[in-house]
């Protein structure tokens, strides 16, 4: 027999995660605040990253791999003349170069060229385990291992504001791309590298960071409310369909 409560706190809750924030910080939030038994996220986003970040609650949590496989949508911006041990803009400058002399046009050439099925070095700031170990750790005792490219596939990526060294861009991506990832490749494409400056998730799959919740306005609500902005577990597996 199913848990009534069990099955009220069933489903997804969307959140647009603030910056500085951990997709951990945001579950804990939730299931400390609001008693949930099982809370879980699918799909991190780094702290210095904002949006749309899902979370799975109660028996939704049973559901989070086949949401982690959807597409995702990202606004993000590109610096550069300037790659990071980390390819984003919280890691320490490794080389610079002047990129003065890149032009829109190149821009978007290059950009071009990143579109359909390629293969993508993971970072070694990433979760991907090596031997047993998550790279993460490895590059915490300042290890640098060989990683096998990934297959992945950019449906999209179109470019926005070109003020250099700063490049706007939106990208529609599948499960296992790190855009930090593909703004260093593209900087080394264009000569003079580059790095993710700022990155937003605006969707992933049906989902929206327009119909989602800000934490200022979670840390605001009583349980009933909380049980209110759920949608139920019934209705999220009928829009995977």
């Amino acid at each position: 027999m199913v848990d009534p409560k069990d099955a009220a706190e069933s489903g997804i809750l969307l959140v647009d995660k603030p910056t500085d924030w951990t997709s951990h910080d945001v579950v804990n939030l939730v299931r400390r605040r609001f008693k949930v038994r099982k809370v879980g996220h699918c799909g991190t986003l780094d702290p210095a990253a904002t949006g749309l970040l899902i979370l799975v609650l109660g028996r939704a949590t049973k559901i989070s791999s086949r949401l982690m496989t959807q597409d995702k949508v990202y606004a993000g911006t590109m610096r550069l003349g300037a790659e990071t041990n980390t390819e984003d803009s919280a890691g320490e400058i490794t080389a610079t170069a002047d990129p003065s002399g890149v032009t829109e046009k190149a821009v978007r050439r290059v950009a071009e060229t990143f579109v359909g099925d390629i293969m993508q070095i993971p970072p070694m700031v990433s979760a991907i385990k090596k031997d047993g170990q998550p790279l993460y750790k490895l590059a915490r005792k300042g290890k640098e291992v060989e990683r096998d490219p990934r297959p992945i596939t950019i449906h999209s990526l179109e470019i926005g504001k070109v003020a250099v060294p700063d490049v706007d861009f939106e990208v529609q991506c599948s499960k296992g791309t790190y855009v930090r990832t593909l703004c260093a490749d593209m900087g080394r494409e264009l000569g003079c590298g580059g790095h993710l400056l700022a990155l937003r998730r605006l969707n992933s799959g049906r989902f929206s960071v327009e119909d989602s919740y800000d934490i200022e306005t979670i840390k605001s609500w009583e349980r009933d409310q909380l049980l209110d902005a759920i949608t139920p577990l019934g209705q999220v597996l009928v829009e995977l369909l």
